[in-house]
């Protein structure tokens, strides 16, 4: 049974064999419409698809249109960064004797539980630096590194204190937690077509 302005209604009958050699009664495939629009929209904090839908189409039911124009994502979730997957990156040192332990530190992490990927990147940039040499001031490019880590967890049984916590531990000094986020990034606002 579907609702009167249901995006399946319309699809033909058919009947499907299982596995089993059961026939069951179902609804053909749905066919994702193509997008001829080129509208982009910035996703902002608080954005939920059935306000956009509203905003773009004066119909909240019709989320669904801008979930087809962007198949990249798995979820519609996802697509306005409210998916229980979060991803921080965390500044780190390490002030102590020796090599740090980068590897114990992956190792630890990514046996929490909730945390899906934990990997160490690399931040090098070329700056300007200034030296005296032989009574003159030459201006110089180097190299500044830094490095951070960058954590994939599950908001729903993991906390970012929690990872901060397992760094320190280590003896790793810490920058604040940096939330990678879909604020701010782009998201397509099909045309109000029928399909």
């Amino acid at each position: 049974m579907f609702s009167k302005n249901s995006r399946y209604k319309k699809l033909s009958d058919t009947v499907t064999t299982d596995a089993r050699g059961r026939r069951l009664g179902s609804k053909t495939l749905r066919m994702v419409p193509d997008v001829a629009g080129t509208f982009r929209y910035v996703v902002e904090e608080g954005d939920r698809l059935d306000h956009l839908a509203y905003k773009a189409y004066k119909d909240s039911t019709k989320w669904w249109r801008i979930c087809d124009a962007n198949p990249e994502f798995m979820s519609p979730q996802a697509m306005v960064g409210k998916e229980p997957l979060v991803t921080i990156s965390i500044r780190v040192t390490f002030p102590g004797e020796g090599d740090p332990p980068w590897c114990d530190l992956i190792r630890n992490l990514s046996a929490l539980v909730g945390v899906e990927d934990a990997s160490i990147v690399d931040d090098i940039r070329l700056v300007e630096r200034e030296m005296e040499y032989e009574g003159d001031t030459i201006t110089y490019t180097g190299e500044r590194a830094a490095r951070s880590v960058a954590v994939v967890f599950n908001r729903m049984n993991m906390r970012k204190r929690a990872i901060v916590h397992e760094i320190r531990a280590l003896g790793f000094n810490t920058g604040e937690p940096f939330t990678i986020s879909r604020v701010g990034k782009k998201i397509v606002l099909p045309p109000d077509v029928q399909g």
